[in-house]
């Protein structure tokens, strides 16, 4: 009952539009009785009628009735005939309105050929995406005058409107299994030449192995307590595809500026103290030389920030569009989700709103086929709980149990020491990154190091060569990496 009125409304507009504009809709009156006829002579129409079209395909109000009740009919394995739609329009009510039983007698008459029903269908197809783009430009034409929508907003509903008028009515083909793997085949043949990661690499070799490179399509929630360093990892992930790989990189920080995150960036790439980035201790003249020759890759990367607070959804996805569009941008990096304004309507109701953003964003992923790193809070749970060494788990993700739902990764970083579940010096700078969820691979544990001064994380192995090198030559012939163990380290 709800799409009935959906669609004579749709109906009703559709001849509104044409009034105005002095034509009348797009339609094939004539094509519609005869898919209709076709459908009650030989049950290969139905069949075939059923998987392309849809009731809104039916201009005529008395069509649409007449191929809902042959909906119904198939929907109970009933065949489908003069009798059975009869029977069925008068249990509906819509017997008398579509003109009695004679109507359905006279639209068998109407087939010219019930072979030519791939032709009919294709005809209605066309006519409907005809009316659905001309009732998206008259909705995108009323809010164009509308001064209290935001151009971003209008821009991004334009889009939107106008690409759902066309993805609704393109089937996809089914395919057959050989067609499949032939492009699977090609697909490996691409990639035989590359080191085996196929996506956006996160220049960590660890991270790599399990991830093949952050895959397109999908959204990747990496999650931690406030001040632990998910934003610090999230700027490492970006400068390594930026600048080693030269792939194009966008970042979203609701919460820093762009000079902050610049800084924090210009800290990790030269090597020098944040105290002496952020301008608490005087930098020396071969400092200045030194920053000023580390930051020639970072200032030439590909990698562009936009750090609007609390940026709206309807923004963020206009801005995304345009970024893959225009700077060719392979991944998206937002810090972080639970900053960002959900749909108006969903206000004051928390766990909706962020359900709403998360979705928002895995769709963005898809539309975009690119991947979107989203950056969440954790709830206290995470420390409170005991046990289990203080390592969060997938239910203390925050305010949403819908983030774990949609996302296709999902990445912890955490540290012990941090958390207070250990006084010892020595693990400071000890670091896992925890992959709890992995939609299409394998869940582990990696043990890393955080060099906090540096901003930077880093592999264990590149921890210990950088230890090593730093040590006086009578130190390092007695020094034993092994002895450290490898699962010291954070």
């Amino acid at each position: 009952m709800a799409d009935q009125k959906k669609n004579q409304k749709k109906r009703e507009n559709l001849d509104n539009i044409g009034l105005e504009i002095g034509n009348k809709p797009p339609q094939a009156l004539d094509v519609e009785e005869a898919v209709l006829g076709a459908m009650l002579l030989e049950p290969y129409c139905v069949d075939q009628a059923m998987e392309e079209l849809n009731p809104g395909c039916f201009y005529d109000p008395r069509h649409r009735m007449i191929f809902e009740a042959m909906s119904s009919l198939v929907t109970e394995h009933t065949a489908v005939d003069i009798i059975t739609c009869s029977a069925k329009l008068r249990e509906q009510g819509n017997l008398e309105a579509v003109g009695g039983p004679v109507v359905l007698s006279n639209l068998s008459e109407r087939v010219g050929s019930a072979a030519h029903i791939e032709y009919y269908v294709k005809i209605l197809k066309q006519k409907t995406i005809q009316r659905d783009l001309i009732s998206a430009s008259h909705e995108i034409l009323k809010d164009a005058f509308d001064d209290s929508i935001k151009v971003d907003e209008l821009i991004d509903k334009a889009q939107t409107k106008v690409y759902e008028a066309i993805q609704s009515n393109v089937r996809r083909e089914i395919q057959d299994i050989g067609s499949i793997i032939n492009e699977a085949l090609s697909d490996i043949s691409e990639h035989q030449g590359q080191t085996g990661v196929t996506g956006v690499p996160s220049g960590f070799p660890s991270i790599d192995r399990v991830t093949m490179g952050w895959q397109k399509s999908d959204l990747i929630i990496l999650a931690a307590r406030p001040s632990v360093g998910k934003t610090a990892f999230a700027l490492n992930l970006a400068r390594n595809a930026a600048v080693d790989h030269h792939m194009p990189i966008a970042v979203f920080s609701l919460e820093m500026s762009s000079i902050q995150l610049a800084k924090r960036l210009m800290t990790s790439e030269s090597g020098l103290t944040a105290d002496k980035i952020k301008g608490g201790v005087k930098l020396e003249e071969f400092e200045w030389q030194q920053l000023e020759y580390k930051l020639k890759g970072l200032t030439k990367a590909p990698l562009y920030i936009d750090d609007t607070p609390g940026i709206q959804l309807m923004e963020f996805r206009t801005k995304a569009k345009n970024l893959v569009k225009n700077k060719g941008v392979r991944m998206i990096i937002v810090d972080y989700l639970q900053l960002m304004q959900g749909p108006t309507e969903l206000r004051g109701m928390r766990e909706q709103e962020v359900a709403a953003i998360s979705r928002t964003l895995k769709a963005t992923a898809k539309e975009l086929e690119i991947p979107i790193i989203a950056l969440s809070q954790l709830s206290r749970a995470s420390v409170q709980r005991t046990g289990g060494n203080g390592k969060p788990q997938l239910s203390d993700l925050r305010e949403s149990g819908s983030i774990e739902q949609d996302a296709d990764m999902v990445i912890f970083i955490h540290r012990p020491d941090y958390i207070g579940m250990s006084e010892n010096p020595e693990d400071r700078e000890k670091t896992q990154i925890i992959i709890a969820k992995h939609r299409n691979g394998e869940t582990l544990d990696i043990d890393m190091t955080f060099k906090s001064d540096q901003v930077r994380f880093m592999e264990l192995d590149e921890a210990l060569d950088i230890q090593a090198s730093s040590m006086p030559v009578e130190s390092k012939m007695n020094f034993d990496p092994f002895a450290m163990g490898s699962n010291e380290f954070e």
